[in-house]
C-alpha cells in the first residue's frame, strides 16, 4: 500500500513540477503546449517504470540516507534524460521551452527528493519511539552477539528490536548463560525455531564465522518454509585489521578484505579540504617559508630542501619535501640512520626546525600535488617499511590511504624517532584506529588538536 502511494505521489510531483515551472516562466494563463504535455506524460510513465528498477521503493530500514537520496536523484535524472531523448527522437524539441524544461526538472526533482527525505526522517523518529519496528532473533557466540546488540541499541532509528538469542558456543547447555541483558538465550535449535514461529519474529540474523557453513545451512533449512528474512552477518573479528565492505563483482557478492576503507565519493570532502588548506597555508606562510629558506641556506652548505622517497597510497612512491636540517652526508645504500639526541649531523638551526616541526612545512606542497593528505598515517622511510612490515601486524595496511602531515598517532604523542618495535606497534594501532573510524570531522578534530597542542615534540631530534 505504501509503495503504491509513493509511486502515485512521485507521478503527481512530476505534474506539479511541470505546472509550477510553467507558472514561473509564464505567469499569464496556465496553458501547456502539446509537446510539453507529451514530455510531462513521458516523465510520469518513466518515473513509474524506472524508479522500481533503481530500487527507490525498496525498504531503506537501517541503510544509508545519503545513498538513498543519491539513488532517488539518479533515478529522476535518468527519467528526465530518457524523456528528453524520446521527445528529441520525435523531432518536437523546438516546441519545448528550455527554461520551462530546466525549471520543471529542478522543481519536480526537489519535490521528489524532499518528500523521500521527510518520510525517511519521520520514520526514524517513529522508530526511536518504539514504533514501526521489526523483531530480530540473533544466532551466534556471546561475544559477537553482544557487539550486535550494542549496535542495535545505538541505532534505535533503524527500527530493529532483538527478541531472543541462540548461543552456538561449544559450552555445555548448563554452563551457558540463560539471558543476555533482558533477552532469553536458547541452545536447542528446535526450541529456537518454535519460539521464532510462535512469536512471529520478523528476521533471523546468523552472526557466524565464515567457517560455520554447516550451521548456516542448518538454520536456512530450518526456516525454508517460513516467510522470515534470514540474514548472514559474517563474524570477521579474526580479521579486524582489514576492511570488510560487501561489493558486487560479476554479479557475485564479494567481501573486500584489504580494499580501501572508505569509498571515493566519501573522500571528496577530505580531498577538497586538503587542497584548500594546503593552498591557504602556503599563501599565508610564504614569508616564513622565505625566511627559513634563507636561514637554511646560510646555516650550512647544501640545498634548502631535503627530499626522500616515501610510500604513498597503495604503495606508490613519491618524493617527500622537508627543509634540510642536517649537514649534507652520504648514507650507505639501503640504510637510513635515524637522528639521535645531540646528533652531530643536525645543524643548530636544524635542531630548532625539527623540534618545532617547521622542517615539515614543505610537505604542504606534497598535499597540493595530491601525494599526501593533511591528516593521515605518517609515511616512514622505505628502509623502515621493509624492516617493520614483517615485525608489526597490519603495518602496510596504513598505506591504503594517503599519508598525512599529522595524524591520530602524532596528536597522541607518537611522533619522531621510533627505535623499539613495541613503540611502532602502538603507533600502528593508532593509525589503524584512525583508518577504521575515519570521518571528515575526525580529520578536523585532529587538525584542531595539532593546532592547540602545537608542533613541538620531545622525540624530535
Amino acid at each position: 500500500m505504501f509503495r503504491h502511494t509513493a509511486r502515485c505521489l512521485d507521478a503527481l510531483f512530476v505534474i506539479a513540477g511541470a505546472l509550477l515551472a510553467h507558472w514561473t516562466r509564464f505567469p499569464a494563463p496556465l496553458e501547456l503546449t502539446d509537446t510539453e504535455r507529451l514530455l510531462m506524460a513521458f516523465n510520469c510513465l518513466l518515473v513509474l517504470l524506472l524508479f522500481p528498477v533503481f530500487g527507490v521503493y525498496r525498504t531503506w530500514r537501517g541503510k544509508s540516507l545519503p545513498e538513498m537520496l543519491a539513488r532517488v536523484a539518479a533515478a529522476w535524472l535518468m527519467a528526465v534524460a530518457t524523456g528528453l531523448i524520446l521527445v528529441f527522437t520525435l523531432h518536437r524539441m523546438d516546441a519545448v521551452s528550455r527554461l520551462w524544461f530546466a525549471y520543471s526538472t529542478v522543481i519536480s526533482g526537489v519535490l521528489i527528493v524532499a518528500t523521500k527525505l521527510a518520510v525517511h526522517v519521520a520514520l526514524r523518529m517513529v522508530r526511536r519511539r518504539g514504533l514501526n519496528y521489526r523483531t530480530v532473533a540473533i544466532v551466534g557466540t556471546p561475544g559477537f552477539t553482544r557487539m550486535l546488540l550494542a549496535h542495535l541499541a545505538q541505532a534505535p532509528q533503524a527500527g530493529f528490536r532483538p527478541a531472543c538469542v541462540f548461543d552456538t558456543s561449544l559450552e555445555e547447555p548448563e554452563m551457558v548463560n540463560t539471558r543476555i541483558g533482558h533477552l532469553p538465550v536458547l541452545t536447542e535449535i528446535d526450541t529456537f525455531v518454535a519460539k521464532v514461529r510462535e512469536e512471529q519474529i520478523n528476521e533471523v540474523w546468523l552472526a557466524l564465522p565464515l567457517s560455520e557453513e554447516h550451521a548456516i545451512y542448518r538454520f536456512m533449512r530450518a526456516f525454508q518454509h517460513d516467510f522470515i528474512t534470514v540474514r548472514f552477518i559474517p563474524d570477521t573479528r579474526g580479521m579486524s585489521l582489514l576492511n570488510h565492505s560487501l561489493v558486487d563483482v560479476l554479479g557475485l557478492p564479494t567481501i573486500n578484505l584489504t580494499d580501501a576503507p572508505v569509498s571515493s565519493p566519501q573522500m571528496w570532502p577530505k580531498l577538497m579540504f586538503d587542497r584548500l588548506f594546503a593552498l591557504a597555508v602556503l599563501v599565508v606562510l610564504a614569508p616564513l617559508f622565505l625566511a627559513i629558506s634563507v636561514a637554511v641556506k646560510m646555516s650550512s652548505p647544501g640545498p634548502v630542501f631535503f627530499t626522500q622517497k616515501r610510500k604513498g597510497v597503495d604503495g606508490h612512491t613519491f618524493d617527500i619535501y622537508k627543509f634540510r636540517s642536517m649537514t649534507v652526508h652520504q648514507e650507505s645504500a639501503g640504510h637510513v640512520t635515524q637522528a639521535t639526541p645531540n646528533d652531530a649531523r643536525v645543524t643548530r638551526l636544524g635542531a630548532f626546525l625539527r623540534r618545532t616541526s617547521l622542517d615539515e612545512l614543505p610537505q604542504f606542497f606534497n598535499v597540493l600535488l595530491g601525494q599526501m593528505s593533511v591528516v593521515g598515517p605518517r609515511p616512514h622511510a622505505i628502509e623502515h617499511d621493509d624492516l617493520y612490515k614483517d615485525l608489526v601486524y597490519g603495518y602496510m595496511y596504513r598505506y591504503r590511504i594517503k599519508p598525512g602531515i599529522t595524524g591520530w598517532a602524532q596528536v597522541n604523542g607518537y611522533r619522531g624517532a621510533t627505535r623499539k618495535v613495541e613503540k611502532m606497534e602502538t603507533r600502528v594501532k593508532f593509525d589503524l584506529f584512525y583508518i577504521q573510524n575515519w570521518s571528515f570531522w575526525f580529520d578536523i578534530k585532529i587538525v584542531l588538536i595539532t593546532l592547540t597542542k602545537g608542533f613541538i615534540g620531545r622525540n624530535a631530534y
